[in-house]
């Protein structure tokens, strides 16, 4: 990455600087700090193709959703859309995973406290098997 940067730094003087190479080494510049981070957190991912995926269906699904024409409404999906997405990130069957919370959270109901909910979150160990995908080799 030293080099890379060392590099682009002689280079950007010898193109013009609207061109799109020039563009680009502007750009490398300007972001160098955000690009070595990658160096110091080797567990972050080099782009964003997971997340993209997840919001896909819901971009797709937008033009269908013009129903949802009030705050609450909008609320009320983006907390289930949210979840949804959540589970499948955590390697859940979201059907699965919703059925057991619709199950689960009314036994609660009495309880003083939330702390129930820890057991119930995605990335639970104690979520039953039936929520989970089986791991794919």
């Amino acid at each position: 990455m030293d080099a890379f940067f060392a590099w682009i730094k002689i280079k950007r003087d010898e193109v013009p600087s609207q061109s799109e190479t020039g563009k680009g080494f502007t750009y490398c510049i300007n972001q160098e700090k955000y690009l070595r981070t990658f160096l110091e957190h080797a567990d972050l991912p080099l782009d964003n193709n997971a997340t993209e995926s997840a919001i896909r269906g819901f971009c797709i699904g937008k033009k269908n959703w013009v129903l949802i024409d009030t705050v609450e409404g909008a609320k009320a999906s983006a907390i289930i859309y949210s979840i949804a997405e959540t589970a499948k990130a955590n390697n859940l069957k979201p059907y699965q995973y919703f059925r057991y919370l619709l199950e689960e959270i009314p036994k609660h109901m009495e309880d003083k406290t939330l702390t129930f909910l820890d057991n119930l979150l995605p990335w639970s160990e104690n979520l039953p098997d039936e929520c989970k995908k089986l791991n794919q080799i």
